[in-house]
């Protein structure tokens, strides 16, 4: 008489395959996770640095002291926030805005934006105006 079913061997090496696959999915979800977070951080500070450039010093001939909802209205408010919930100017924030050779009037004439990436170097952005 035939016995049906699977040896234990046989289970075993379906264990270890599904458990091999469920690591690798793992580990490429959280890369791809934190690879679109990046990508949302450099969209951000692009579209912070082309307000700066192309809107807000076209009009004033100067860049703020800060940057916020307020200064820089030609762009998403959502942008203003990091991926982690923090808001630009804040301690905690992933974007940093570092004004340079400013006035007591709070006009500055150049800057630079910054944001902390998981996987690469900081992305950096400086003003065209040095």
């Amino acid at each position: 008489m035939k016995q049906r079913g699977f040896t234990v061997i046989e289970l075993l090496v379906a264990i270890v395959v599904l458990v091999a696959i469920g690591v690798v999915f793992v580990t490429q979800k959280s890369s791809l996770e934190s690879a679109f977070r990046d990508e949302k951080r450099r969209t951000a500070v692009n579209a912070m640095y082309y307000n700066l450039e192309d809107v807000f010093y076209a009009k004033n001939k100067f860049y703020p002291k800060t940057i916020n909802e307020k200064n820089l209205t030609a762009m998403d408010d959502a942008l203003f926030t990091d991926p982690d919930g923090n808001k630009v100017g804040t301690n905690e924030s992933d974007y940093r805005y570092e004004p340079l050779n400013c006035n007591m009037e709070n006009q500055c004439k150049s800057y630079t934006l910054r944001t902390t990436l998981e996987n690469e170097a900081d992305f950096v952005r400086t003003s065209k105006n040095q």
